[in-house]
């Protein structure tokens, strides 16, 4: 430990000699005055914000992480005292982070582990396969997520350094069985079973953008008169012939959808339905629409043997990942681990 305190040593020397010179530099700096400070001129000041064994984290480090959530909790509108709490709570969050990555990168460097750049090239090429991705699109994704493509290599490396990590630290072998595949495709057939779809026709009146009150009733009072028509026997085909402002020579036949393709407020009316049936008016954002549910469709799902090897990936992930996270509470247990903030 004399390495590490001769660490901390030295941070606080370099905060004593913080001269008068540095602070009216910097006061200038911060003010856009000419007398911008150079590296000679001015000594940054850091801290230790947690020791980890032989190794430290400083609380630059630490700021640097935890900038742009912090961003972002600011920009979010909290009281004072809620801001505060939920700062202190992702800050210590990152920090928890941050220890975790130094036991692993000292883990790493204990055992000399390397991942290769061909590695992560062919990780990637396994991504965009799977994903169907073309280079420029998955560049596209990474931007929506806020992350560059570098910063995306540096993830894959640590998964997969993670993953050499538990194949060389837990003991018993990671397998997934094809029972486990199986149970995993039959407990979440809303993603690989069959899937209903509605065959729906509709009547659409269509509101302007800047219609008057009075402009809008009218149209909902005959939207009102449609509907007591259909309830008096009308036929639908026959009434969005007459009325609808869409497809109206094709009887308002809109075709297939699933529930989830449709707007929540339509959404919760048509799944009521039977076939044959037809909802009151609803106000959407295209005007006052009645719908008629035509029939049910049962759309052909997935097969087991076409999803089993993209299960069996997502199954051993998710293995890796809870051994990673009991191998590194074990670590933290044999570890000197010391929070100085």
């Amino acid at each position: 430990m004399t390495e590490i305190r001769q660490k901390e040593n030295r941070i606080r020397t370099n905060a004593r000699r913080l001269t008068a010179w540095a602070a009216v530099a910097l006061l200038l700096a911060l003010a856009g005055g000419p007398a911008a400070a150079t590296a000679q001129e001015t000594e940054v000041v850091d801290r230790v914000a947690a020791v980890v064994n032989n190794d430290i984290i400083l609380l630059s480090d630490l700021e640097e992480k935890l900038a742009p959530f912090a961003e972002k909790v600011r920009a979010a509108g909290y009281s004072a005292e809620k801001e505060r709490e939920t700062l202190y709570k992702v800050r210590s969050e990152i920090l928890e982070n941050l220890i975790d990555q130094k036991l692993t990168d000292q883990e790493v460097k204990k055992y000399g582990i390397e991942i290769g750049e061909k590695r992560i090239d062919r990780t990637i090429e396994r991504v965009k396969e799977a994903n169907y991705y073309t280079d420029e699109e998955l560049r596209e994704g990474l931007r929506e997520q806020g992350l560059t493509l570098e910063e995306y290599r540096a993830r894959i490396r640590e998964q997969l350094l993670r993953t050499e990590l538990v194949n060389r630290e837990v003991k018993s072998k990671i397998v997934v069985t094809e029972e486990d595949i199986r149970e995993f495709y039959e407990a979440n057939a809303d993603v690989y079973g069959e899937e209903k779809k509605y065959h729906l026709r509709n009547i659409l009146m269509r509101v302007p953008e800047y219609a008057a009150a009075q402009e809008e009733s009218a149209i909902e009072g005959k939207m009102a008169s449609v509907l007591a028509q259909l309830k008096a026997g009308k036929p639908f085909a026959e009434a969005a012939r007459e009325y609808s402002e869409v497809l109206a020579d094709e009887g308002g036949d809109i075709g297939d959808f699933a529930l989830d393709a449709l707007a929540p407020e339509i959404r919760e009316s048509i799944q009521t339905l039977s076939p044959g049936e037809f909802t009151d008016v609803i106000r959407t954002d295209l005007g006052y629409q009645i719908f008629y549910l035509e029939e049910i469709l049962e759309a052909g799902g997935l097969p087991l043997e076409e999803v089993e090897e993209e299960i069996r990936e997502k199954l051993y992930q998710e293995a890796v990942n809870d051994a990673f996270r009991t191998w590194l509470e074990g670590l933290r247990k044999r570890s000197h681990i010391k929070k100085v903030l």
